[in-house]
């Protein structure tokens, strides 16, 4: 109101050869207000629904994420490049409702030289559309080259690393200097090779992200029931350890002594609890332990029907 108010005096006061010709009053707040009416703000909500394909609930919580963007120009030039690399209309729809910050990702800066750097590991665009379509965030950071370079030699695979991320896509962003390559480290001194650890990784995607000393800890679970790290079984052990508490581990010990009848009495030798050899032997424990109570219950009486 100020400026209108300054710019109708002025003219008013301004002498006669300032203005040759008057303007009506009515035209001459026309023209104030043109000159301070603000730009039309960018609609964030509107460009995600009708640009990006993301229904009305999808945009609304969105662009909570997104409240800080002024113009397309930025988003518009990512939907440019993903339609370069194939991605469809329903594909860059999931990515953007799965990852909204994806759209201020730098493309010259950012996104090209991931695609280049990670096609010169031999990845094709399917394959890359596939692991951008899992994990978009972890592609806003270049740290995802060394990454998918060093987890790709570790896998043995593209496809075994595929499956693993698509249960743990936070693996890409976990740090390889502080947690798992150390991880890597103490496993193999555990006595598992890179294919062992690749099994056991793709079993519990969540293990080699997991803070060092936890993992320390499983190990140590798992031998103190009886299977020495440089076992056969001793990745089956760290499995079946591995979402469990010490509480719930004790309590499944005492379900399976309890459920396969085991002790001193028992009449069968092969029956005797033994902390080495884990009831009746690594393999078919750690199947009832993983089972839970009631299948122990069921893999009991067949054992039994077996004479085990």
């Amino acid at each position: 109101m100020l400026r209108l108010r300054s710019c109708i005096l002025s003219h008013l006061l301004s002498p006669p050869c300032a203005s040759p010709v008057p303007l009506p009053f009515h035209r001459l707040l026309s023209v104030a207000a043109s000159a301070v009416s603000p730009k039309p703000s960018f609609d964030v909500k509107e460009y995600l629904v009708a640009t990006c394909g993301l229904t009305r609930a999808q945009a609304l919580k969105a662009s909570a994420k997104l409240s800080h963007l002024r113009s397309p120009n930025n988003p518009d030039a990512v939907l440019a490049y993903l339609a370069g690399l194939g991605l469809s209309s329903a594909d860059v729809a999931a990515l953007v409702a799965k990852d909204p910050l994806f759209l201020c990702t730098g493309v010259d800066r950012t996104l090209a030289p991931i695609v280049v750097d990670l096609t010169g590991l031999g990845l094709s665009h399917t394959e890359l559309t596939r692991l951008l379509l899992l994990a978009p965030a972890c592609f806003r950071s270049k740290r995802v080259v060394s990454s998918l370079q060093y987890y790709l030699s570790l896998m043995g695979s593209y496809q075994n690393l595929l499956r693993v991320i698509k249960h743990n896509p936070g693996i890409l962003n976990s740090s390889l200097e502080k947690v798992v390559k150390p991880n890597v480290a103490f496993l193999k001194e555990c006595g598992l090779a890179d294919c062992d650890i690749a099994k056991l990784c793709i079993a519990k995607p969540r293990m080699l992200a997991t803070n060092p000393e936890r993992l320390q800890e499983m190990a140590a679970c798992a031998e103190g029931l009886g299977v020495p790290r440089r076992s056969v079984t001793f990745r089956h052990a760290l499995c079946a350890v591995a979402s469990l508490s010490k509480e719930k581990i004790a309590a499944q010990v005492d379900n399976l002594k309890s459920t396969f009848r085991v002790g001193q009495n028992s009449l069968s030798p092969r029956r005797v609890w033994n902390r080495r050899t884990l009831l009746i032997g690594p393999q078919c424990s750690l199947i009832a332990w993983t089972a839970g109570s009631d299948h122990a219950t069921m893999f009991s009486s067949f054992l039994r029907k077996m004479d085990c």
